[in-house]
């Protein structure tokens, strides 16, 4: 007998259950995950119009070991889970080195665009998620409801490039560089030259013009479940969706987002916001009806 023999040997309780937990998981329910998870690569899908995904989700919510199954199936594929909701359903987007990142050349080719213009469409973009969106308690609010217009958000950048060409004057820079070398050209240099609508012996807008490119970018939006079409005024008019709150706040804190927002062209101050001061808007050469939004009566919250 030594002086170990009657010493106890503490247990460990602690890894047990986490074997016992692993061993739980069942092959269906990896299945009902990635089920899951399938449902939120369908963006337009809504739970309310889908039993078993409004069912998936509540599991989600209720079953906290589904829950980390689920979020470990997104992660595998190299998604992100942004939310998981009845408003907003699955809400996944994908990592830079996901094989669900859609690219700018595969956007590119999805939208037959130029190659010579694909930072113009990034630039569109880019707009409308600031109109969109144009103060942080917007993007804060789960009920706000963004609304923006092709022609509105032409309108807006072309007093962004207003401002920038302004303030490249100010500080001495050349606003005028040479045609023959694009590459010195900052984006609202090229898009300020570009035509708002072109021109087509029926009057339709050329895909090239900076209202088509807008109408192109939308148009993906729309494809991908991030806004609605809720008219034709004004070039098209379209509202936000949860989804691309949320997506849109995933990019809030990006430098180009901050920049453009500081411009300070939309200012805002009760609640109510507007693109241009009254009495400058007459100075600009912008589309016909351009359908500026943020105005008070345009502002939409969900009931």
């Amino acid at each position: 007998m030594t002086e170990y023999d009657d010493v106890d040997i503490p247990a460990q309780p602690d890894a047990e259950p986490e074997r016992a937990g692993t061993a739980n998981v069942t092959p269906a329910d990896a299945a009902d995950a990635a089920r899951l998870i399938a449902y939120g690569l369908q963006p337009k899908l809504q739970p309310a119009r889908d039993a078993e995904y409004a069912e998936l989700l509540r599991r989600h919510r209720e079953d906290p070991a589904f829950a980390r199954l689920s979020d470990a199936v997104a992660a595998g594929l190299g998604l992100v889970v942004l939310e998981v909701s009845t408003r907003a359903g699955m809400a996944v987007t994908a990592a830079e080195d996901s094989v669900f990142a859609v690219r700018m050349g595969d956007y590119a080719r999805r939208a037959t665009v130029d190659s010579g213009d694909r930072f113009l469409h990034g630039l569109a973009h880019l707009a409308v998620a600031a109109m969109a969106f144009p103060r942080p308690e917007d993007l804060a609010d789960d009920g706000y409801i963004g609304r923006v217009s092709v022609n509105g958000v032409d309108a807006f950048v072309r007093q962004a490039c207003r401002r920038l060409e302004e303030r490249a004057a100010e500080q001495g820079e050349n606003t005028d560089p040479s045609t023959d070398a694009p590459g010195l050209e900052a984006a609202w240099r090229v898009y300020a030259r570009r035509s708002a609508t072109g021109a087509t012996k029926d009057a339709r807008r050329l895909a090239g013009s900076t209202t088509g490119i807008i109408a192109k970018a939308v148009t993906f939006l729309v494809d991908s479940g991030f806004l609605q079409r809720t008219g034709d005024d004004a070039g098209g008019t379209y509202r936000t969706t949860a989804r691309y709150q949320l997506q849109v706040r995933d990019i809030a804190g990006s430098a180009a987002m901050a920049e453009l927002l500081e411009l300070g062209i939309v200012p805002v101050a009760d609640g109510s916001a507007t693109l241009l001061p009254p009495d400058e808007a007459d100075a600009l050469d912008l589309v016909a009806d351009a359908g500026l939004p943020f105005f008070e009566n345009q502002h939409s919250h969900s009931a």
